[in-house]
C-alpha cells in the first residue's frame, strides 16, 4: 500500500507537467475540483484550495475569461454563485489526463508483459473491492 501514493505522486506531476500552458497550478487544481464538484461555491474552491475568497475569484475570473468555467447564480440564494466547467474545460482535462495516461503506460514499458498483466490484475481486484457496487450503492468486499 505504501506504493500507492508513489505512483499517485508521479500522476500528479504528470498531470501538472501536461496542463495547458496558460493555467497556473491554482487554476489546474480548480478545473479538477470543479470537475469532481460542479455546482460548487467559490468558498468551496477557496477551502479546497486553502486560499483567500478575493483570491480565488481571481482565479475564477481567469478561468472564465477563457472559456473553462462558468458561473451562474443559485435558483434558491441569489447570493449564491454556482461554478461548473465548460466544453473547454472538461476537453481541457481530458487532453491533460490522456497525457499524462500516455506517459503513465511509458514508464510502465520497462516491465515484462507478466508483470505489466500482475499489475492490471491487482488493479482489477482492488477495483472490486474499493469501488462502490453500482447496483447497491454500497462498498463490496
Amino acid at each position: 500500500m505504501s506504493t500507492i501514493p508513489i505512483v499517485m505522486r508521479a500522476f500528479k506531476t504528470e498531470m501538472r507537467a501536461n496542463r495547458p500552458t496558460e493555467l497556473s497550478i491554482p487554476q489546474f487544481r480548480t478545473l479538477i475540483f470543479l470537475e469532481c464538484r460542479s455546482g460548487a461555491s467559490i468558498s468551496d474552491v477557496a477551502g479546497h484550495l486553502g486560499l483567500s475568497l478575493s483570491t480565488v475569484s481571481k482565479i475564477i475570473d481567469g478561468l472564465m475569461k477563457r472559456s473553462y468555467v462558468e458561473r451562474s447564480v443559485a435558483s434558491n440564494d441569489r447570493r449564491r454563485a454556482i461554478l461548473a466547467l465548460t466544453a473547454a474545460g472538461k476537453t481541457a482535462l481530458k487532453a491533460t489526463r490522456e497525457q499524462a495516461h500516455t506517459r503513465m503506460l511509458e514508464y510502465l514499458d520497462i516491465l515484462s508483459p507478466e508483470e505489466q498483466a500482475n499489475i492490471s490484475e491487482a488493479m482489477r481486484i482492488l477495483s472490486r473491492v474499493f469501488q462502490p457496487d453500482a447496483a447497491t450503492g454500497k462498498e463490496t468486499s
